[in-house]
């Protein structure tokens, strides 16, 4: 079973590497970097299963993906409401 998890861990942040590297929408990379704190999350939970501690740290690491999310989504609205495009390669810098 530990080798399962491993694998669903490794694929999730395999796919969420690839939507960061290869994707230049903004919405893409960002959905890409939550599947690999999703990932490492699956792993870290898995193993400290009945760990205070681990799991304690895991919520943590959730509370700080979202609030990266929330920050993320607003840049990407500001930047689609300037009217620009959002994908990495149009953006030069971020200038209100």
């Amino acid at each position: 079973m530990s080798g399962f998890i491993l694998g669903v861990g490794a694929v999730l942040f395999c796919c969420g590497l690839a939507a960061v590297v290869f994707r230049r929408e903004l919405l893409a990379m960002l959905l890409g970097l939550e599947l690999m704190i999703t990932a490492v999350n699956v792993i870290l939970v898995y193993h400290a299963f009945g760990d205070p501690e681990a799991q304690a740290a895991a919520l943590l690491i959730i509370a700080i993906a979202e609030a990266e999310a929330v920050v993320g989504l607003a840049l990407i609205l500001r930047v689609t409401r300037l009217g620009r495009d959002p994908e990495t390669s149009a953006l030069q810098e971020l200038r209100g």
